[in-house]
Protein backbone atom coordinates (compact mmCIF):
# COMPACT_ATOMS: atom_id res chain seq x y z
CA UNK A 1 0.00 0.00 0.00
CA UNK A 2 2.96 2.59 0.99
CA UNK A 3 4.47 1.31 -2.51
CA UNK A 4 1.55 2.48 -4.61
CA UNK A 5 1.15 5.99 -2.94
CA UNK A 6 5.12 7.03 -3.24
CA UNK A 7 4.59 5.76 -6.93
CA UNK A 8 1.37 8.27 -7.67
CA UNK A 9 2.84 10.80 -5.74
CA UNK A 10 6.26 10.04 -7.47
CA UNK A 11 4.31 10.08 -10.48
CA UNK A 12 2.07 13.11 -10.10
CA UNK A 13 5.33 15.04 -9.08
CA UNK A 14 7.11 14.53 -12.08
CA UNK A 15 4.50 15.65 -14.17
CA UNK A 16 4.07 18.67 -12.09
CA UNK A 17 7.65 19.99 -11.39
CA UNK A 18 9.24 20.47 -14.74
CA UNK A 19 7.40 23.22 -15.75
CA UNK A 20 7.95 24.75 -12.11
CA UNK A 21 11.49 23.70 -12.23
CA UNK A 22 12.02 25.30 -15.92
CA UNK A 23 10.65 28.76 -14.62
CA UNK A 24 13.06 28.85 -11.64
CA UNK A 25 15.94 28.30 -13.47
CA UNK A 26 14.90 30.88 -16.00
CA UNK A 27 13.11 28.94 -18.90
CA UNK A 28 9.95 31.00 -18.63
CA UNK A 29 7.00 31.55 -21.56
CA UNK A 30 7.99 35.10 -22.29
CA UNK A 31 11.87 33.70 -23.13
CA UNK A 32 15.25 33.61 -21.34
CA UNK A 33 15.07 35.68 -17.59
CA UNK A 34 17.34 38.52 -17.42
CA UNK A 35 20.04 37.38 -14.69
CA UNK A 36 18.88 33.81 -14.50
CA UNK A 37 21.05 30.60 -14.33
CA UNK A 38 19.47 29.97 -18.19
CA UNK A 39 21.04 33.64 -18.91
CA UNK A 40 24.18 32.56 -17.76
CA UNK A 41 24.18 29.40 -19.74
CA UNK A 42 22.88 30.51 -22.95
CA UNK A 43 25.77 33.56 -22.68
CA UNK A 44 28.56 30.53 -22.38
CA UNK A 45 27.15 28.51 -25.30
CA UNK A 46 26.90 31.55 -27.43
CA UNK A 47 30.54 32.34 -26.53
CA UNK A 48 31.55 28.58 -26.99
CA UNK A 49 29.43 28.66 -30.50
CA UNK A 50 30.78 31.33 -32.46
CA UNK A 51 27.32 33.72 -30.92
CA UNK A 52 24.73 31.83 -31.26
CA UNK A 53 23.11 28.48 -29.31
CA UNK A 54 22.84 24.70 -31.44
CA UNK A 55 19.69 24.03 -32.58
CA UNK A 56 18.79 20.73 -30.91
CA UNK A 57 20.75 21.00 -28.24
CA UNK A 58 19.45 20.14 -24.53
CA UNK A 59 19.63 24.42 -23.99
CA UNK A 60 17.63 25.01 -27.17
CA UNK A 61 15.00 21.43 -26.08
CA UNK A 62 14.55 23.30 -22.55
CA UNK A 63 13.82 26.95 -23.79
CA UNK A 64 10.80 24.90 -26.50
CA UNK A 65 9.75 23.26 -23.21
CA UNK A 66 9.81 26.67 -20.86
CA UNK A 67 8.04 28.43 -23.84
CA UNK A 68 5.30 25.64 -25.10
CA UNK A 69 5.19 23.24 -22.62
CA UNK A 70 5.98 19.78 -22.68
CA UNK A 71 4.14 17.51 -25.48
CA UNK A 72 1.89 14.69 -23.80
CA UNK A 73 4.57 12.05 -24.95
CA UNK A 74 7.27 14.11 -22.85
CA UNK A 75 4.63 14.23 -20.40
CA UNK A 76 4.26 10.94 -20.43
CA UNK A 77 7.86 10.06 -20.16
CA UNK A 78 8.39 12.59 -17.23
CA UNK A 79 5.77 10.90 -15.06
CA UNK A 80 7.17 7.30 -15.99
CA UNK A 81 10.17 8.37 -14.56
CA UNK A 82 8.92 9.66 -11.71
CA UNK A 83 6.87 6.62 -11.03
CA UNK A 84 9.89 4.58 -11.33
CA UNK A 85 12.26 6.50 -9.08
CA UNK A 86 9.26 6.67 -6.99
CA UNK A 87 9.04 2.81 -6.84
CA UNK A 88 12.38 2.31 -6.13
CA UNK A 89 12.82 4.89 -3.22
CA UNK A 90 9.74 3.16 -1.87
CA UNK A 91 11.66 -0.49 -1.83
CA UNK A 92 14.64 0.81 0.17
Amino acid sequence: CVSVTVLAIAAGAGVVSPPIVLGAIGFTSAGIAAGSYAASWMSAAAIANGGGVAAGSVFSLLQSAGMAGLSGAATAAVGSVGGAVGFLAALI
